[in-house]
């Protein structure tokens, strides 16, 4: 099989692994238990770090190696960087457990919440943006694409489970905060 066969394979199907995780099973843990049961918190750190992997398939071996324009480079970096320290931030200030589901249940409006509802997807995608800054393709762009739809599943399901916990209190918080910008 060539490159692209491959990817595309695997493309089709983290995207159903995903959908299988964050749109079926995660919702059925919300539903019965309140929270996710810890093989079901598993599955979903697993299909992060499976995604996290995923550039190992088309990168080549030399894949550091890429020659780009000094301004490029810094703001790669800086993406790079700068959205892991953003991620790690909104998992602290959420709390890790909170972060993977399981949490204490209060609302979380403050700090950089008030901005955004969704600071850890926000900062995952700054990441995904400036790694596909520093190693460009058309199968970063696909990666980059994937994280989105994949990401967009996994808030569309925490809001519906949001929803049920809060009620209004969060339909007003969504009414004060975009969902990601």
């Amino acid at each position: 099989m060539n490159k692209l066969t491959v990817y595309l394979i695997c493309y089709v199907l983290l995207l159903a692994f995903g959908w299988l995780i964050l749109r079926r099973l995660v919702p059925r843990d919300y539903r019965e238990y309140g929270k996710l049961t810890p093989v079901i918190t598993f599955l979903q750190a697993l299909l992060f770090f499976v995604y996290g992997g995923f550039p190992y398939l088309y990168l080549s071996r030399d894949w550091p190696a890429v020659s780009l324009p000094l301004i490029l480079h810094i703001a790669g970096l800086l993406l790079l960087f700068g959205g892991l320290a953003s991620l790690f931030y909104g998992m602290f200030r959420l709390g890790v457990l909170r972060s993977m589901g399981r949490g204490t249940p209060k609302l979380q409006q403050s700090g950089i919440y008030r901005f955004t509802r969704n600071p850890q997807a926000l900062a995952c995608g700054l990441y995904v943006i400036g790694f596909i800054i520093l190693w460009p393709s058309w199968y970063a762009l696909g990666w980059a694409l994937l994280y989105f739809v994949i990401i967009h599943m996994m808030v569309l399901t925490e809001e519906e489970h949001l929803q049920r916990v809060y009620g209004e209190e969060y339909q007003e918080y969504c009414k004060r905060v975009p969902r990601y910008i």
